[in-house]
């Protein structure tokens, strides 16, 4: 371990791209990987055992879809094994009573289930397929088991009137956590920007809403709300700084530092099929690419913020610059930040011409 090196906290076990969904908000990459490039499960409980000697302490079992996964309760159960909260990132689709009974057994502790709205029309159009009754099934079943259980809506032009609907939708099922994330333009969500853009107006309604909703399930229900990126002053601490805390396995075994890595091409990912953990954390390229502040370019470099923001998202930087070291031009010192106004200025106008716009990704064999 490099003595610049913290100790990662975090691993998100990205098990599989295959999922039934095909939400064009989707954070994976537009090359997505195929059934047959997924990592085995020997593979995998390696990759856990060598995250926890290396300090992590959380784990997201996520996708794609980790239920299409058949070894998924076994993944589970080494985790526990290893002292692991684990926590599984689901649609629910395929959640059924019995597999939640085996995942259970298993020591799995927290359940994420995704919803897209509080209107079923509107949530299934989204989905791009049926999805409603399933989830409520699988919310039912996460429920009666004892899970920690939280909701995830990733918000955006087509539901983001509909927050306060959501909300009390969420409160009624009884979520012990409601992540509202306003999206992420990298990955298909990015080439759909142009449809999912929320109007600034819709904006300023939704965070009056969310913080009406803060006060009032205080202590009931713990709701998270950021402002969509496009619509902040200054950019967010993307994952706390690059390569400080968090580690992301594909599901071909390259391992990243947030979700969005991949789609700066500048950088090659080391695979955990050729080097271990450990190594990728302390000495690979593409995670010492952006620590410290020598990689930064002016006003970042001398700016203050530079220790409360560390400079921003560099995958949205790369995306949107084609630099993965200039500012990100979410912020307003950016020279780049004309970036950030003309795309809310193209928006679409109508919500109705919403899904007309979208590129929607097919599943994955």
């Amino acid at each position: 371990m490099t003595p610049s090196a913290t100790r990662p906290t975090t691993l998100v076990a990205e098990l599989t791209h295959r999922c039934p969904l095909h939400c064009a908000y989707c954070s994976n990459p537009l090359e997505m990987n195929r059934a047959d490039e997924e990592l085995s499960t020997g593979d995998w409980k390696r990759v856990l055992t060598q995250a926890r000697e290396l300090g992590v302490l959380q784990l997201g079992l996520s996708g794609g879809e980790p239920l299409v996964r058949k070894d998924l309760e076994e993944l589970a159960g080494h985790a526990h094994s290893l002292g692991l909260y684990t926590t599984l990132v689901t649609s629910g689709l395929g959640l059924t009573r019995p597999r939640a009974e085996k995942l259970r057994e298993a020591g799995l502790e927290h359940v994420q289930i995704s919803l897209q709205d509080a209107d079923v029309e509107t949530a299934e159009r989204i989905a791009g397929v049926a999805s409603v009754k399933q989830k409520e099934a699988a919310i039912a079943s996460v429920r009666a088991l004892g899970f920690a259980f939280s909701l995830n809506v990733v918000l955006h032009r087509a539901n983001l009137d509909h927050l306060g609907g959501i909300i009390e939708l969420a409160g009624s099922l009884g979520a012990d956590r409601l992540e509202l994330a306003n999206t992420q333009y990298y990955g298909w969500a990015l080439a759909n920007r142009r449809a999912l853009m929320p109007t600034r107006d819709q904006v300023v309604a939704a965070d009056r809403i969310a913080q009406d909703a803060m006060a009032r399930y205080r202590g009931r229900m713990q709701i998270l709300y950021v402002l969509p990126d496009y619509y902040e002053e200054y950019p967010k601490p993307c994952y706390g700084g690059w390569g400080k805390h968090y580690l992301l396995v594909m599901p071909d075994g390259r391992t990243l530092p947030c979700h969005g890595a991949t789609h700066i091409t500048t950088l090659a990912f080391d695979t955990v099929r050729d080097r271990s953990l450990e190594w990728i954390w302390a000495e690979s390229p593409a995670f010492q690419a952006f620590r410290g502040d020598e990689w930064m370019q002016e006003p970042c470099r001398s700016c203050p913020r530079k220790a409360i923001d560390f400079g921003g998202c560099r995958c949205q930087a790369f995306a949107l610059t084609g630099d993965a070291t200039s500012n990100d031009p979410v912020c307003t010192l950016s020279p780049h930040h004309v970036i950030i106004d003309e795309a809310l200025n193209e928006a679409v106008g109508p919500i109705t011409y919403l899904y007309r716009e979208l590129v929607i990704h097919p599943p994955r064999p």
